[in-house]
C-alpha cells in the first residue's frame, strides 16, 4: 500500500483532532499545554493547512499530553 507524504500527514491531523476532542481539550488548550501561546500550529496541522504538519517532537508531547500511545496517530481510519 502506498501512501502519499500529504495523505499521511492529513491521516495524522486528523488523529490527533480525533484523541483531542476525545479528551475533552480544545485546540488551544492542547496548544497551551505544548507551550505555544495560539492555536495555530495545532489547528493548521490539523487540518494540513498550507502544508503545516505536526513534527516527531510535538506529537511525541501531544502524546503525552493525551495519554495515547504516539502509534495511534499514525494509523487508518
Amino acid at each position: 500500500m502506498h501512501i502519499t507524504t500529504e495523505a499521511f500527514h492529513k491521516r495524522i491531523g486528523k488523529n490527533v483532532a480525533n484523541h483531542r476532542k476525545a479528551k475533552g481539550l480544545s485546540q488551544l488548550e492542547l496548544s497551551l499545554e505544548m507551550g505555544y501561546k495560539s492555536i495555530s500550529v495545532v489547528s493548521g496541522a490539523e487540518v494540513h493547512y498550507n502544508n503545516i504538519h505536526f513534527n516527531i517532537e510535538q506529537l511525541l508531547k501531544i502524546s503525552q499530553i493525551l495519554e495515547v500511545d504516539i502509534c495511534e496517530f499514525f494509523k487508518p481510519s
